[in-house]
């Protein structure tokens, strides 16, 4: 009686379907733990709040999702990751003072549910108006006696730039209101309390209407630094502008998952059954998805999500390496599963930056893969070079 050789794993071995389960149960968890981050903008009709959300998180926000006429003056729009407070600015003709209507509109916030409450105002100031007046004054002294940080932002500021330095200016109107407002005096000349946290000038567009505009990325740096703590990685993952956040939030995940995957092959499996691997890659991939704020589920059909995941995971992915890694051998044992799993995580970060910022078509990720696998080899291949080195170290 003659034993048949095992067959070797080859390109065109079926590999087995995937539950896209694991993908989707990881981004919903993650989801849930990193939270809504929700942010007020007050200012008059017109000071430009809709261009500044769009600017900032990349959403139109009469499309975040729900919009809620919570009270006259007030709306709240959100979706997972982000709430908007609409709150009305100072409007001539009430019969109520601006900060009597404001602290009536906070109470009613205040009594929404927790994952609703504001960590961050910003107070919107047309900067053509280049003055604050007393019920805006009024309105930002009530906000914060709410205990609310306020970042003072100036709209639609008109830059100019200098053809010989390259340095950005503005009116010279501007530059004095800017500086009264660093030091309020009243028409007397006495001191005047005006408690936001900083001012900020800002434009979304350059002068021509074109452009990504100006003063954005010190607005976003701002509202982190105002941000509660819990509420801060909410931000992160809402805000469009500062992608090595992202990165930020990512890593570990990756680092986790690949630790798991390594002591998932603590005793070496066969390159025909590194599916095996594919749950643990598949949820740090849902987890990344969170992280870049993509909605893969209403993007993609189950079906497409589980067939990513074959391609990008396990079975198919270590076969395609072992083809560029000398002397790997048929199995897949601790430090290898440890590398395809970080390779895994990289190229799918690097995927979704492309999504997140719109370079790349959601419908389109599938037939991408090629463009990111050369990374993924590379990786894979430099931490084998350092593990026979001695570098990759005797835990993996």
């Amino acid at each position: 009686m003659t034993t048949e050789p095992t067959a070797k794993p080859t390109e065109s071995t079926p590999t087995p379907p995937l539950d896209e389960k694991p993908f989707l149960d990881a981004r919903a968890e993650a989801k849930s733990r990193y939270g809504r981050f929700n942010l007020a903008i007050i200012g008059s009709s017109g000071v430009g709040k809709s261009s500044l959300v769009n600017a900032v998180f990349g959403r139109d926000w009469a499309k975040v999702g729900t919009g809620l006429p919570v009270t006259r003056g007030v709306q709240y729009y959100h979706d997972e990751s982000l709430g908007i407070w609409d709150v009305e600015g100072f409007e001539i003709g009430s019969k109520l003072s601006p900060a009597v209507q404001l602290r009536g509109h906070l109470k009613i916030i205040s009594e929404r549910p927790a994952n609703e409450q504001i960590s961050v105002v910003w107070y919107c100031v047309n900067a053509s108006s280049a003055r604050l007046q007393q019920p805006e004054i009024d309105m930002i002294r009530e906000l914060d006696a709410q205990g609310l940080p306020v970042v003072l932002v100036l709209t639609k500021v008109d830059w100019t730039k200098n053809p010989i330095t390259g340095k950005r200016d503005v009116a010279h109107a501007l530059k004095e209101f800017v500086e009264w407002l660093e030091q309020p005096v009243d028409e007397r000349g006495e001191p005047l309390a005006i408690p936001y946290e900083r001012v900020i000038l800002t434009s979304t567009t350059d002068r021509h209407g074109k452009g990504k505009g100006h003063g954005l990325g010190e607005l976003v740096a701002e509202t982190l630094a105002l941000s509660p703590e819990n509420d801060q990685d909410a931000f992160r993952i809402a805000q469009r502008l500062n992608l090595p956040w992202k990165r930020e939030l990512a890593r570990p995940v990756i680092t986790a998952a690949a630790t798991a995957a390594a002591a998932a092959a603590a005793v070496p499996i066969p390159v025909a059954d590194a599916v095996a691997l594919a749950p643990i890659q598949l949820g740090m991939m849902g987890r990344i998805a969170a992280i870049y704020d993509l909605e893969m589920k209403t993007m993609m059909s189950a079906g497409a999500i589980a067939q990513l995941g074959v391609q990008f995971t396990g079975q198919a992915l270590a076969r395609s390496a072992f083809k560029f890694i000398p002397g790997a051998g048929s199995v897949i044992g601790a430090s290898v599963a440890f590398a395809l799993t970080v390779a895994t995580g990289e190229g799918w970060m690097r995927l979704c930056e492309q999504v997140h910022t719109g370079k790349l078509d959601i419908a389109k990720v599938s037939e991408s893969w090629g463009d990111y696998a050369p990374g993924f080899l590379d990786i894979i291949r430099k931490m084998t070079i350092e593990k026979a080195a001695g570098g990759a170290g005797g835990g993996r």
